[in-house]
């Protein structure tokens, strides 16, 4: 019995300090839930500036219009971006443009005036909660979409500068080696250039100075029928990385390879001139990324910090009774750098237009004013046609003086009466 008595009572201390180490631990554990829990709820709080939206139909135009007008403000182009690539494959032009309108507009006055971009740059804001414009190779195609809308309407002036500002939107205008290198952006640019009575060499020059897939031909100033093509499924964006900081691809694909155009005489085929999977993945450092692999530190640094100290703290605590200030000092610091850590956003923004083309393409050919009849075929790698993308056209040709457009997607309706 004495034997037991003496050990309960060498063991006391250690039992008495284990015990104040569990209450601090405890008590540190409590902290932290209730402390993550109002940084949680002060986020949710104000996480959605918009309306909550219900009734969704699934028709993007009708789902776009919606949403840019009830959505979440920061979306609000997102939405249109998709809308316009529905309606210019459905022949609805008008809503096309209304789209393409107030994005042009918005990407013309983008640098440097968006709040909510600056706060992207903040360890504690997520860079989804930022106005969406999009990467690159998304905002070169709103101009591109409309410079074709512009040139159906009979205005290739206005036509060649939403070429030239799709080229400027795919550039790195404080790093001169990421320069746009659309190839078709600037085949387009001298073709405008032709007709309008300058001359369009230089663009000519870039255009067919780095071709990566198909060389364009030489212009043919008296061609009036335009062929602007597009087919395939385009890249999507996916975060990778330890905290999902890093933007990554997964990269688009198409049966399609090229396309056969025939219409009167003649029998035109036509290969990609740009691969939205290459415009993607291929421009160098983007500035965010940057920022996301900063707040990825901050995160992984504060997060092992609080780790040494909450730890520190305990071995501190549990080894004497003199230094529980000391202790709780460690402790604390521990328990704030781990909120740090925790409130940490450095997740990559992988909104996306998901429902952009893969290949680009464009023809031109000369036909008669009046109505004509046009096939178009997509061919696969044997150039062979995909009978479920052959599309079947009518199409008039106005007056001498003005240009035929036509835009066909492997996914447009058909037939159509254009």
């Amino acid at each position: 019995m004495r034997r037991i008595a003496d050990q309960a009572e060498n063991e006391a201390p250690l039992f008495h300090t284990t015990m104040r180490l569990g209450c601090v631990q405890k008590a540190v554990r409590l902290a932290v839930g209730g402390m993550l829990a109002g940084f949680l709820f002060a986020g949710c709080s104000s996480s959605s500036t918009g309306k909550p939206v219900a009734g969704l139909s699934g028709d993007p135009i009708a789902d776009g219009h919606r949403m840019m007008e009830a959505g979440k403000p920061e979306d609000r182009l997102l939405w249109g971006y998709r809308g316009a690539a529905a309606a210019m494959r459905r022949g609805q032009y008008s809503d096309a443009k209304r789209f393409l309108d107030e994005a042009v507009d918005r990407l013309n006055g983008m640098l440097g005036r968006d709040r909510t971009a600056s706060k992207a740059r903040s360890a504690f804001y997520r860079e989804s909660k930022k106005t969406f414009y999009g990467e690159p190779y998304e905002r070169a195609m709103a101009f591109y979409y409309r410079g074709i809308l512009y040139w159906m309407d009979g205005e290739p002036d206005n036509a060649r500068a939403c070429f030239r500002s799709a080229q400027l939107a795919d550039s790195d205008l404080k790093a001169e080696s990421f320069s746009g290198d659309y190839v078709i952006m600037d085949y387009l640019d001298g073709l405008a250039s032709l007709k309008l009575g300058a001359d369009g060499a230089d663009a000519f020059k870039r255009a067919t100075a780095r071709p990566r897939i198909a060389i364009p031909p030489a212009y043919d100033k008296e061609a009036n029928v335009l062929f602007f093509v597009e087919f395939g499924m385009g890249p999507a964006k996916v975060a990778g990385g330890e905290y999902g900081e890093l933007l990554q691809y997964r990269l688009g694909n198409s049966p399609v390879q090229s396309v056969r155009i025939r219409a009167g005489n003649y029998d035109v085929e036509a290969g990609p001139y740009d691969d939205l999977n290459f415009q993607a993945t291929t421009r160098g450092g983007r500035a965010m990324d940057r920022i996301l692999e900063r707040k990825a530190d901050v995160k992984r640094s504060t997060d092992a910090i609080g780790d040494a100290a909450i730890i520190s703290g305990a071995v501190v605590g549990a080894t004497s009774r003199d230094n529980e200030e000391a202790a709780f000092g460690l402790l604390a610091a521990g328990l704030v750098s781990k909120i740090f850590s925790a409130v940490t956003k450095p997740e990559a923004d992988t909104r996306a237009w998901d429902n952009l083309p893969l290949f680009l393409t464009f023809a031109a050919i000369r036909l008669p004013e009046g109505r004509h009849s046009v096939s178009v075929e997509f061919l696969d790698a044997a150039r062979k046609p995909v009978a479920t993308f052959s599309k079947q056209l009518q199409i008039t040709v106005p007056p001498a003086g003005r240009d035929k457009v036509v835009f066909v997607s492997d996914q447009s309706a058909t037939p159509q009466n254009l």
